[in-house]
Parts: C-alpha cells; sequence; structure tokens
C-alpha cells in the first residue's frame, strides 16, 4: 500500500529525535503506533530506513535520502492547504533577505523555495554575512528580514527575533572511534583529541569556552569555514568536532559514516530564528515570509 502523511510525520520525527521513545513523546501518541508506522514505511518503500540498536536508532543512507523527500512532501501539503485557505495572496513587491553562512544552506533553502512557489510575484534578494553585519543592515533599513543565529544577537533593544529552531551541541565523530561505544561521553574525554573547528557564526568561541572550563586547551587540527569539509576530515579520522546538531548528516560527500553522540553536561545550544527591526510597519511580503516561516516550524509537530 502507498505510504501515508501520518507515517512521515512519525518518520521525520523519529529521524529527530534518533528513538521511538523520544518521537512519541514529541507526537503524544503511542510508541507502539510509531513503531507499526515506521515498520510499513519500510515495507513499502522496500528499504530499511533506520539501523537498530541498543541506544536508539540510527538513520541509514536510504533514510537520509528519503528524509529530505518527507520534509518536502509535508511542505507542500502545508502549501497546498495555504492555497485553498485564501492565505496565498495575488501580491508583488519586493523581500530583502540576510542569512549566516551556518543557516544559509540547512534552513534558508527550503524555507525560500516554499516562498517562491507561495508568492510568485514578490521579487526575492538575499545576501550572506556574519551577524553583526547583518545587524547593521536590518537596522539601516537595508535588510527587511533575516533568518540567522539568534542565540548571540547583539542588539536586542533595536531588533525583534522569533525562534525557528533550536539545535543542541553533538561530537561528530569517525566510524569506529572509541568513544562511540562509551556509555557517557564528558568534555574532558575529548579533551586531548584532534579537533576540527567550524569557525562560522558562535561555533568556534562555544568550542572554546567549553573546553576553557576544565582547562583544556583545544587541540585544533584543521580550521575550516565549510561543514562539507569538517564531515569529510571527521569522517576519514582527521578528527572530531562538537557541533549543533542542526548541520548534522551522517555520510561524507564521499560516501563514509559520521557517527554523533550526546556530550554529558551543561552545553550551549544554538537558536535559529528570523529578525527584523523592532517597530518598524513589515511590508505585506514580508508578514507573510514569517508566516510561512511559522508553519514550517510546526508542521514537523503535527500529529
Amino acid at each position: 500500500m502507498a505510504f501515508t502523511i501520518r507515517q512521515l510525520q512519525f518518520f521525520i520525527a523519529v529521524a529527530e529525535q534518533g528513538t521511538v521513545s523520544g518521537a512519541a513523546q514529541n507526537l503524544s501518541i503511542s510508541q507502539s503506533s510509531v513503531t507499526e508506522a515506521i515498520k510499513e514505511l519500510e515495507s513499502d518503500l522496500g528499504v530499511e530506513l533506520f539501523e537498530r540498536h541498543p541506544r536508539g536508532l540510527n538513520i541509514t543512507h536510504k533514510g537520509h535520502q528519503f528524509l529530505r523527500h518527507a520534509t518536502k512532501i509535508l511542505a507542500d501539503v502545508s502549501d497546498a492547504r495555504r492555497s485553498f485557505s485564501g492565505e496565498q495572496a495575488a501580491v508583488g513587491g519586493r523581500l530583502q533577505l540576510g542569512v549566516t553562512s551556518l543557516v544559509a544552506g540547512y534552513v534558508l533553502s527550503d524555507l525560500l523555495a516554499r516562498y517562491r512557489r507561495a508568492y510568485p510575484g514578490v521579487e526575492v534578494s538575499a545576501i550572506e554575512d556574519n551577524g553583526d553585519y547583518l545587524e547593521h543592515l536590518l537596522i539601516g533599513g537595508k535588510l527587511d528580514i533575516a533568518v540567522m543565529v539568534t542565540s548571540n544577537l547583539r542588539d536586542r533593544t533595536a531588533l525583534q527575533s522569533e525562534i525557528l529552531e533550536v539545535s543542541a551541541y553533538r561530537l561528530w565523530l569517525p566510524l569506529g572511534h572509541p568513544l562511540a561505544g562509551a556509555d557517557i561521553i564528558g568534555i574532558g574525554d575529548i579533551a586531548g583529541e584532534p579537533l576540527i573547528m567550524l569557525t562560522v557564526d558562535e561555533i568556534e568561541e562555544n568550542t572554546g569556552k567549553l573546553l576553557a572550563a576544565i582547562g583544556a586547551k583545544p587541540h585544533v587540527a584543521f580550521r575550516t569555514r565549510s561543514v562539507e569539509a569538517v564531515r569529510s576530515l571527521v569522517a576519514t579520522g582527521a578528527g572530531v568536532a562538537l557541533l549543533p546538531d542542526l548541520v548534522y548528516r551522517p555520510w561524507s560527500l564521499e560516501g563514509d559514516r559520521i557517527e554523533s553522540r550526546d556530550i554529558s553536561g551543561s552545553l550551549p545550544v544554538v537558536q535559529v530564528g528570523m529578525v527584523w527591526r523592532r517597530g518598524s510597519g513589515l511590508p505585506q511580503a514580508s508578514r507573510d515570509f514569517i508566516g510561512l516561516a511559522q508553519s514550517q516550524r510546526t508542521v514537523r509537530q503535527r500529529p
């Protein structure tokens, strides 16, 4: 039989939570309902979407590929509902967006594609830059909205923000790394490990603070602004990385596996959201963008 929207929602929840119990709690349904839905979905597709292990589930390569399809299907369903509910106005105008490097390919791309489908009459332009400069452009009226890391927003008196996603830091490891089999991993366990350091937004600053808290000087093996470079270097054993789960993918471009593990203790989180100038009268195109982003934030939570 063909898979259902409900099965896709359950699948995405399991992929995000990493456990059936976590997905069931997030969806406020029974674990057996989630388990049955995943089994039926795998049977219908003829592939294994998850690898089962004692600590939970790891999404497979095929599962990771299907995740993008599933997310797009749910977004398209949301767009269809909007088009028949009178929300899709035949508006024109311009929308000037800003985005930081960390979230450009992980949040904005899908959101922007949906917006262009829903409001084809709006002329959209977007620039990528660091958070400080985007704040400057927002305050100066050069941008309507920025999609960026908001956990380190500087000028909260002049700017208004709304969180779209909260992402915790996790440890990235190559397949077979000794720490991958540990029951509990603490910050102290990685103090002597070579680090692959991502140098966009506040990632390097946060990583340095975490290690400084235990009196350890980071042993940085490689610094890069490319998430794909981090993936490749970790997968081939050049080092480990501490990165927000937002940018985690289980495979490098070369097809090598990357493990992800929780770190015990108090770790920072990355908040990604929309930011605009406080008190400004937002044009209709901007209000529509905010509304669409809010619907994308909640579509995965709809049971």
